[in-house]
This record gives structure tokens, C-alpha cells and sequence, in this order.
């Protein structure tokens, strides 16, 4: 069995999948507050502990627990911090052994609107909703507890994941408007095989306090990827409307995301942390995902 331990916080989807690829080299463990999961992760090869970030009492069990640590776990649902990677540090800051490498899974929105501009880990941060600013507050405090602990904290910031099981399939069959294509938002993605192994490269190469756009390499308009999946799975593409009128018939959440805008250029993740992408683009990864629906 291997020596090493590896602890994942928040061990959902990518953080399995993350898991997979790892399990010869580590002893992995995975934090959960749902006791129903215990079997599946078991059945995975991971060590289910239970615990709850929103209970910091629940936590003395990760103390001294793991040689490395990835944080995959999304801060509450309001408020102005992340209080959730705060009683994550104070519960691993007990101590004497500190963990080694610590990954954190942030997210793009981190930058805000930048009007379709390329955007790399040097643009400032300037998030414009409050779940983008609680990400931008677990950022800052795990660089100064890095920097205190010598703990080499790394961040990916994660823009839209995708894979076979998260298309916007429902979205599509529903006939939700995009917006028409002269008014439309740039996004960016990332196949979730493609960012497991991005964590994977992190917890190897990953420098300390240094953060990393974990995106793939092809910036498009949000409305292009909608009619690129409904192409592939034969939906009908969506109805374009202009921005004003998609404002009032939209959730609010879905239309927050349409009023960012930015191109991620990703040469950090593919060059210090030697990175190749399995999906390079959306069409590489929509294809793949349509041929494994069909077959």
C-alpha cells in the first residue's frame, strides 16, 4: 500500500476522477458529510472520513492527517468569505506535520468582466458577484497561511466543466435563449479529464503561491457552444435574443454568467505545469462525448 496519504476535500465528480489517477501512488482520503457515500467512495478505493466544513468541531480528524491536500469544495452560499477554507486551514494549521503540497480549486470568475480581453494569472482580480468574491477571499487567505506555513499553495482557476455527463443537454431540449451573436459573451471551458489531470500536474509541479488558468486552448462565444452541442446530439439550436430582452426572461444566476466576458490564455498550465491537453477545444470533447452517447 502506498505511504504516501493524499486527503481530497469535496471529492465529487472531478475530484474521482482525480482519485483514479492517483490511486497507486497515494493512500487517498476523502472528507464528506454524507454518510450515504460511504460505499461509493469505499468502492472507488478512497477512505471515506466524516466531517462538514461548516462544522469545525467535525474536523480534528484531518489534522496531521495527509502529506498533500486538494481542496475541491465550493465556499457557502453567501456571504462575503469563505468561511469554509477558513476552519479548513485552522483544522490542518493544528498540526506540527503541515501538508506538502495543498491545490485549490478556484474558479475564473475570480477576474470578473473583462470585455472579451485575454486574461492571464497577472490581470487583477476583480470579481463582480458574490460567489466569485468568496472564491477570491479562500485565494487570499490560503496564499498568506502558504506563505506563514511554507506550505506550497497552488490554485487552479477553473472556467465552465464540461464532460459526456455535464452538457447542457437539458438546457437545449428546454429552449432556453442565448444571446445573438454580436452581443454575446466569450467563455471558456475545460473537459473534466483534462482538469483532474491538471490537479494531478499541480500537486507535481505546482509552485508555491502561484496560481494557474486551468482552461483549454479555444476562447468562443457562449451561443457557439450551445449550437456546436446541439449539432452533435441533433437539438435544435437555441433562440438568440438581444441582451436586454434576455435579462428579463433569463434566472438571474444563468444570465450573471452571461454578462462576463474574457478569453483565458492558458500557457502557464501547459508550460510549468507540462500539461497536454486530451481536449484542446470543445469540439474535440463535444465530439467524444456524442460518439460515446451514440455507441
Amino acid at each position: 500500500m502506498p505511504a504516501k496519504r493524499l486527503l481530497i476535500i469535496g471529492c465529487g465528480d472531478v475530484g474521482t476522477r482525480v482519485a483514479a489517477l492517483l490511486r497507486s501512488r497515494y493512500r487517498i482520503y476523502a472528507l464528506t458529510r454524507e454518510a450515504s457515500r460511504f460505499a461509493e467512495l469505499r468502492g472507488r478505493g478512497i477512505i471515506p472520513l466524516a466531517g462538514d466544513l461548516d462544522r469545525p468541531e467535525s474536523l480534528e480528524v484531518l489534522s496531521g492527517l495527509a502529506h498533500d491536500v486538494i481542496h475541491l469544495a465550493p465556499p457557502p452560499a453567501s456571504g462575503a468569505t469563505d468561511s469554509r477554507t477558513a476552519h479548513l486551514i485552522a483544522a490542518l494549521a493544528r498540526a506540527r506535520s503541515l501538508p506538502q503540497h495543498f491545490v485549490y480549486i478556484s474558479t475564473s470568475g475570480v477576474y470578473g468582466d473583462c470585455s472579451g480581453a485575454l486574461v492571464d494569472e497577472t490581470s487583477p482580480l476583480r470579481p463582480s458577484t458574490a460567489r466569485a468574491r468568496r472564491r477570491a477571499d479562500a485565494e487570499r487567505r490560503l496564499r498568506e497561511w502558504g506563505a506563514r506555513s511554507g506550505v506550497c499553495v497552488s490554485i487552479l482557476r477553473v472556467p465552465g466543466i464540461y464532460a459526456e455527463d455535464r452538457l447542457p443537454i437539458a438546457r437545449l431540449e428546454r429552449g432556453t435563449p442565448a444571446l445573438l451573436e454580436q452581443e454575446d459573451s466569450y467563455v471558456n471551458h475545460v473537459h473534466a479529464d483534462d482538469l483532474a489531470r491538471m490537479v494531478v500536474a499541480a500537486l507535481h509541479h505546482g509552485q508555491a503561491n502561484r496560481s494557474y488558468n486551468a482552461s483549454d486552448d479555444a476562447p468562443q462565444k457562449m451561443g457557439d457552444y450551445f449550437d456546436l452541442v446541439a449539432d452533435r446530439f441533433s437539438l435544435p439550436r437555441p433562440p438568440r435574443l438581444p441582451r436586454a430582452e434576455a435579462r428579463q426572461v433569463l434566472p438571474e444566476m444563468l444570465y450573471s454568467f452571461m454578462s462576463e466576458s474574457r478569453r483565458l490564455v492558458n500557457s502557464r498550465v501547459k508550460r510549468e505545469l507540462r500539461v497536454r491537453l486530451r481536449y484542446p477545444t470543445v469540439n474535440e470533447g463535444v465530439a467524444a462525448a456524442a460518439a460515446a452517447r451514440h455507441a
